[in-house]
């Protein structure tokens, strides 16, 4: 088969009705080939005839969607020096749109320790890689258009594509566990009831699971393992191989749009599946060592790894930001999503060494027309030194806050001195966000997420339980500030079973009544249990999978929650879009927009703020001094309410704030009881100076009633 010149741009494989153009970016190779499989295997070889800017291209005609192929490269094999080019590893296209089948372990896969004379193995890696497979552009969106939740507006629902469905017994069985059983009107309905409005799936990208867990009979759950940044996992279709993970991710999102949901991508680039130097070469190691991952500055040229999986890819390098940019707009523009979560995100802040908020990779993604129009979200951490940036990010930037997860769980486990930064995070998080002119929905508020204990968990387990990982319960993170209310796992304790109620729901009430964005994860509202495993990534089973037979006994927890977030969406004084300011805000307003009280119905002073045993605190938020507009120009106004917090082990006589703040009071929700008043003009009502209490470790939402 002889190839055309073809040309250099766009990289990848490109069909465009005749045939197909591959490129591939490689600095290091001399030349490359291009492997061509047919449906038994065999392999056809054409060299790319051109080279332009180390851009090595071909087209070839008759070439369609459907055509499985890879690439073998030419050039220098010198491991110490960087080097690692060898044609007897076939490699993945980084650029594929689709990727066909798993990795077949192998030893021709593996590295070698630095000096072996067999480094450069001659055994052939063909039939133990994946190949990239051309796929079809074409794809009727219909009438598909992106959402634009506003931030303040959103709710954030983490879900896993497979384990959402796997157990749920009206997606059918062939479906389970896939883009299209994602989408099944079944499961969207319970988004919408449930009330979130953002889906945020966890990886998605085509991902390796590693040969340590293959040997234990586990798989990479999770999927934060990356091999192919265009391509979705093809493990999760029902349509098989031939590129049908495409046209199936494509109808997933046109369907979640038409409910109204935005899909947000989990996203890995801060490293590849490719590990250390020890590690299988399936792709970028092989084509571009240098460009694409970080080495060290001395030999041999070991990996830098700032995310402790063996390496860190090189942001450093135009051709890896290219990649990483590529990437992001193709998902966008192509598969229609709507924003991004970057796992470890301070990773790609590293140009050299320390995490530079003003690093390439952000002037980038400021000034891109596509991808600074979409969800932006960080995970503003990753494991290397100085790698805690909570509040650091771009102002483009939102950011999971880690400190929110913290303070919510201690604050209702009764930890001491907690009081001050509960109140902090439950406003927005100023401290972290303000200075640099963000917003409130800056912080993306979460009390548990994939990483962790479920919500369940967490108030049922002093401990994690992670046996079932083979690692010996030395996995997962120790400090997981949870509280098994007494006993440790499943009891038939009436008393502590309706405290673990309790707490679900003051933890849900906290998250879903918080400036910022709420984040969920996928089957607390149904009660989901890891059975104290707080690190999962290895459990593609049951003990990962939502259990949807929950339902039949958790029913309430599943209303409080929708209940939840319908009272968010009515009420915009818990999703303003500016932070507080503990002043009235509007001419003629005398009443500040927010005010703090001691049980005692006193104002807190600074006294009150620091007493490191204070376990309740009452807060005032002002309907009338939202200092927002919306999109017609009309000025947002609210309802009035007073939020009471007890975290002590005692009911609490809670004095109410004089008539100054309002002649009298209804309660509207009570996590004691788990109910949310549906009328609250219907409710008895509290005059100005009464009282009402707060039952032991309970949240208590007041609605001013009466002449404002």
């Amino acid at each position: 088969m002889r190839p055309w010149p073809g040309t250099p741009y766009p990289l990848g494989a490109t069909y465009d009705g005749v045939g197909t153009n591959f490129t591939l970016f490689s600095e290091a190779g001399e030349w490359v080939e291009l492997c061509l499989f047919d449906d038994e295997g065999n392999e056809e070889r054409v060299r790319l005839p051109e080279v332009d800017g180390f851009v090595h291209h071909g087209y070839l005609l008759g070439i369609g969607p459907g055509q499985r192929y890879g690439y073998r490269v030419h050039g220098p094999h010198q491991p110490e020096q960087g080097l690692r080019c060898n044609p007897n590893k076939l490699l993945i296209d980084p650029y594929a749109k689709a990727i066909d089948g798993e990795v077949k372990w192998h030893e021709s896969l593996f590295g070698y320790p630095f000096g072996d004379p067999d480094a450069r193995n001659d055994q052939d890696s063909a039939g133990h890689v994946p190949l990239s497979v051309v796929v079809n552009p074409f794809f009727d969106w219909a009438n598909d258009r992106p959402p634009k939740i506003p931030y303040n507006e959103t709710v954030i629902y983490e879900a896993h594509v497979r384990g959402l469905t796997m157990r749920h017994p009206e997606v059918p069985e062939r479906l389970r566990g896939t883009y299209a059983g994602l989408a099944h009107p079944v499961v969207i309905d319970h988004l919408k009831k449930l009330g979130v409005n953002a889906i945020e799936l966890m990886p998605v990208h085509q991902f390796v699971t590693d040969h340590g867990l293959v040997e234990k009979d586990l798989r990479n759950y999770w999927g934060y393992n990356t091999i192919g940044f265009f391509a979705p996992h093809d493990g999760y279709s029902a349509l098989g191989h031939d590129a049908g993970q495409v046209q199936e991710f494509k109808g997933m999102v046109r369907a979640l749009h038409e409910a109204g949901i935005e899909v947000i991508l989990d996203v890995v680039y801060n490293h590849t599946a490719e590990g250390n130097h020890l590690g299988p070469t399936l792709s970028m190691r092989g084509i571009d060592n240098q460009a694409y991952y970080r080495l060290v500055e001395d030999e041999p040229k070991y990996y830098m790894d700032y995310t402790g999986t063996g390496n860190s890819m090189n942001v450093r390098s135009p051709h890896t930001l290219q990649l990483i940019m590529d990437s992001l707009r193709y998902w966008v523009t192509e598969m229609h999503v709507d924003g991004f979560r970057f796992d470890l995100a301070a990773t790609l802040a590293r140009e050299f060494y320390d995490v530079d908020r003003l690093s390439t990779f952000f002037d980038l993604v400021q000034q891109d027309p596509v991808v600074s129009q979409v969800k932006l979200i960080a995970e503003p951490w990753d494991v290397g030194p100085g790698g805690y940036q909570v509040g650091n990010f771009p102002p483009l930037w939102t950011e999971w806050n880690g400190k929110y997860r913290d303070t919510a769980r201690d604050f209702w486990r009764g930890e001491p001195a907690t009081l001050g930064e509960f109140a902090s995070r439950f406003t927005g998080s100023s401290d972290l966000y303000k200075e640099d002119g963000r917003r409130p929905y800056a912080s993306i508020n979460f009390v548990t997420a994939h990483d962790g204990f479920t919500l369940t968990d967490l108030v049922s387990y002093n401990d994690k339980h992670n046996l079932a990982n083979g690692e010996d319960g030395r996995d997962g993170a120790d400090d997981n500030r949870s509280w098994n209310c007494g006993v440790e796992g499943p009891t038939d304790d009436p008393e502590v079973n309706e405290l673990r109620e309790r707490q679900r729901r003051n933890l849900l009430t906290t998250l879903l009544l918080s400036q910022g964005v709420p984040m969920l994860l996928h089957g607390d509202e149904l009660g989901r249990t890891q059975q104290g495993n707080n690190n999962a990534y290895c459990q593609d089973n049951e003990l990962s999978w939502v259990d949807w037979t929950l339902l039949e006994k958790n029913q309430p927890l599943l209303d409080f929650t929708s209940g939840l977030t319908d009272f968010r969406k009515k009420h915009p004084v818990f999703r303003r879009r500016r932070f507080f300011q503990g002043r009235p805000i509007r001419k003629g307003e005398e009443l500040r927009d927010i005010a703090w009280f001691t049980p005692a119905g006193e104002e807190m002073t600074e006294q009150n703020w620091e007493d490191g045993f204070g376990r309740c605190v009452s807060v005032f938020l002002n309907g009338k001094g939202i200092p927002d507009l919306d999109q017609r120009g009309m000025k947002v106004e609210d309802d009035s309410f007073l939020v009471v917090f007890n975290a002590h082990h005692e009911d609490i006589e809670i004095t109410l704030p004089g008539e100054g703040y309002g002649p009298e009071w209804a309660v509207v929700i009570d996590t004691a009881t788990g109910e949310i008043a549906a009328f609250p003009q219907d409710e008895p009502t509290i005059p100005a100076g009464g009282s009402v209490t707060a039952t032991a470790r309970s949240v208590v939402v007041l609605q001013r009633m009466g002449a404002e």
